[in-house]
């Protein structure tokens, strides 16, 4: 699964964990536990394993939005489609091994008629919010008390 790489709303950011790959991998598929540590997360509850075709529900920026899980790949890869307000998003987390802990690339797509014809400052939200989640799941994964689960 991968983002529309033709929607109006791009978005990719990446950033440098210092902690093991299955720490990050772990602290990030808990979607249950996302309020726990992203503020930006109101609420987050998964209906079932995380694997293809399981659909979680959790609420950002006033938004709540369903999300279905599209691909797995254990330790390397998570992503998820969900539409909200006509909105239809792509969210694709690639994660890899590195020499300085754990490498993670986010990106997402957002498309759909609801859009407005500006979009200047919807991607400079989504910009934001992606920077501003990777720098939670840094300070959260590399806490001492992730590191010796």
């Amino acid at each position: 699964m991968e983002i529309n790489s033709n929607a109006p709303i791009i978005s990719c950011h990446e950033t440098t964990i210092s902690a093991a790959l299955e720490t990050v991998w772990r602290v990030h598929t808990q979607i249950d536990s996302w309020p726990d540590w992203n503020p930006d997360i109101a609420k987050a509850a998964v209906t079932g394993p995380i694997e293809v075709g399981t659909v979680f529900h959790w609420e950002t920026a006033g938004m709540a939005i369903p999300s279905t899980i599209g691909e797995v790949v254990a330790l390397r890869k998570i992503a998820w489609s969900g539409e909200t307000g006509g909105i239809l998003g792509i969210h694709v987390w690639n994660f890899s091994a590195s020499a300085d802990g754990t490498h993670v690339r986010t990106e997402e797509s957002w498309e759909g008629v609801c859009l407005p014809g500006e979009t200047k400052d919807i991607q400079n939200a989504l910009d934001a919010s992606l920077v501003r989640w990777l720098s939670f799941l840094k300070a959260r994964a590399e806490t001492p008390q992730e590191q010796i689960r």
